[in-house]
């Protein structure tokens, strides 16, 4: 595939103004983006396309392995520390497919020795045979998305399975090998009860999955929910659910570090904790997103192009645009993902992936602090319970 390397992306944000040399580059995931799905649910702002009945596998992950060669100049001497499979449903790919750009990325850039390499999958698409060889490829984790396990639930979301496929999906994932793997579950769904979600993440907690992503469904613009909102659960109703499910998943060993995200001891998602410490991450894929720092000390986002029929085109570019982040926008960049986990960072972390000092924030912790959003520890950038309530009026005290 040739795509047009030459083509020039767009490049937004003027020229930057110094910043110190990074003293070490954070660690480095791939994020690998495939669009396709059985069926577009009616929530979903995500970049993801109802697939056609047969799939462009082979000419996609050509496609996938030139875009990566156009990054490459930008992460020579480094290696991946994690790998995401994201969409859209990866699933729906073969075995022989994933396997394929696997290699390919290894032949590139090597892998740490410890690489987790997670797969998204929807219980829909679960076959035995294709997840034990998925697990023969090196995929050593799986996010499978539940949403509910109850019919009635299940079909105002537009999915494509019912709860007993669901249950099913978890026992095929163990029986394959997968002794890490992560339930995706919503709560906060059309006519749902604090029984219903309780009910919901009770069934998830006897599955036993290391990690649990439990987070309130939210109509985003662009959905066919925003624009025919679904009658939703009252504020007072959203909150009873919140406390007595974290109470529940709490009793049964589920900490919870990051917003949404809660984990048995040591099963915390690495791809997810590299993207809220400010980590690095190279996106390919339809309409992924990567952040590359340098040892400069610049720091630079992509995306690119966001249509796969646009993506497969040899005649376009794969990147659609890049954008260096200035100094005055670094400390929302990097406090919008590191606020979100519930111990926050070392402070130290700060000035070691942005080049800034810990001065620079001064102002901005001393009014959080003061207004009881952030925790007064010198050492480290933790909100405090209110702030995490409140995370965007915490954040407004750090944008420029």
């Amino acid at each position: 595939m040739t795509h047009d390397s030459s083509a020039s992306p767009l490049i937004f944000g003027g020229a930057q103004s110094p910043r110190a040399a990074l003293p070490q580059l954070p660690p480095l995931a791939l994020y690998i983006h495939i669009p396709w799905c059985v069926r577009k649910c009616p929530y979903c702002d995500f970049n993801s396309h109802t697939a056609s009945p047969v799939l462009p596998e082979e000419e996609y992950v050509d496609a996938l392995l030139a875009d990566l060669d156009q990054d490459l100049h930008a992460v020579y001497g480094r290696e991946l520390s994690s790998i995401f499979f994201g969409g859209g449903t990866p699933s729906l790919f073969s075995a022989q497919a994933l396997g394929r750009l696997l290699k390919g990325v290894e032949q590139r850039i090597p892998f740490a020795s410890d690489i987790e390499i997670t797969l998204e999958a929807n219980p829909g698409t679960f076959e035995q045979e294709k997840f034990v060889a998925y697990r023969a490829l090196g995929i050593n984790r799986l996010s499978i998305g539940i949403q509910s396990f109850q019919q009635e639930k299940l079909m105002a979301l537009g999915r494509i399975h019912n709860g007993d496929e669901a249950i099913r999906a978890a026992g095929m994932a163990r029986q394959a090998g997968f002794d890490n793997f992560n339930l995706d579950l919503m709560h906060g769904l059309p006519d749902q009860s604090l029984d219903d979600a309780l009910d919901d993440l009770r069934q998830a907690i006897a599955l036993k999955p290391t990690h649990l992503s439990w987070y309130q469904l939210t109509l985003e613009p662009n959905t066919v929910f925003w624009n025919q909102p679904p009658t939703l659960p009252e504020d007072d109703t959203l909150w009873d659910i919140q406390e007595a499910g974290q109470a529940l998943l709490a009793e049964h060993g589920y900490a919870q570090y990051e917003v949404s995200a809660y984990a048995q001891p040591g099963r915390p998602a690495r791809h997810n904790l590299n993207y809220w410490s400010f980590g690095d991450f190279i996106g390919i894929g339809a309409g992924a997103h990567g952040k590359l720092s340098h040892p400069d000390g610049r720091i630079v986002r992509t995306w690119k192009t966001r249509l796969p029929k646009d993506y497969l085109n040899p005649a376009k570019s794969f990147q659609a645009g890049e954008k260096a982040l200035t100094n005055e926008e670094l400390p929302f960049e990097f406090l919008m993902n590191a606020l979100r986990l519930t111990e926050g960072v070392e402070a130290r972390l700060y000035p070691e992936r942005t080049g800034l000092t810990l001065e620079s924030l001064a102002e901005g912790r001393r009014e959080a602090e003061q207004s009881g959003l952030l925790q007064v520890e010198p050492s480290r950038l933790v909100a405090t319970m209110r702030g995490q309530l409140f995370l965007n009026d915490l954040l407004q005290n750090f944008l420029s």
